[in-house]
């Protein structure tokens, strides 16, 4: 199977599990967080809203600078409520299928680097970055769950039953 291949198949499969679990969102809690040392439960949902688009990122570019020292800083547009975020994971989802489509596995055995101020602080093969990407959003979408959970909303059964949903 080709690596391509390989990542669009899971990025299907775990499209859905972060579209059921950004549909429970409760509306009015982006500032919401469990602890003073814990992300804002806003941006943790948008990251998990807009993770694909770090598979596009991953391939039409060969590096990303998160703090660049004259540059401008990405400032994602709010997404204050579940419609949101559902509508920015399609969005994102639709670039990272349509840049997977549009490459191959030489390419993706490329290096790629992640950049803060102008230091690289991570280089990789591309295939390597898409494959933590896809973990990345899975240990966030968990983290997710357990906020959820203290915030009373429903938690969705995403990779078996969970106390809310017994049927997956």
């Amino acid at each position: 199977m080709k690596l391509t291949e390989l990542f669009l198949a899971e990025l299907e499969r775990e499209a859905d599990r972060s579209k059921r679990a950004l549909q429970q969102v409760p509306a009015g809690k982006t500032e919401w967080k469990p602890h003073e040392k814990s992300m804002p439960f806003g941006y943790l949902t948008q990251m998990i809203a807009t993770m694909p688009s770090w598979v596009t990122m991953a391939i039409t570019q060969d590096e990303l600078d998160i703090a660049p020292k004259d540059g401008p800083k990405h400032i994602p547009p709010p997404m204050p409520t579940s419609a949101d975020l559902v509508n920015g994971l399609e969005q994102s989802l639709a670039s990272a299928r349509e840049a997977l489509q549009k490459t191959d596995d030489e390419f993706l055995k490329t290096r790629w680097r992640l950049l803060s101020g102008g230091e690289v602080v991570w280089e990789a093969p591309r295939h390597e970055v898409i494959r933590d990407t896809l973990n990345h959003q899975a240990h966030h979408r968990g983290q997710m769950t357990v906020y959820l959970r203290l915030l009373g909303a429903t938690v969705p059964a995403l990779y078996g039953p969970s106390a809310d949903e017994r049927h997956f």
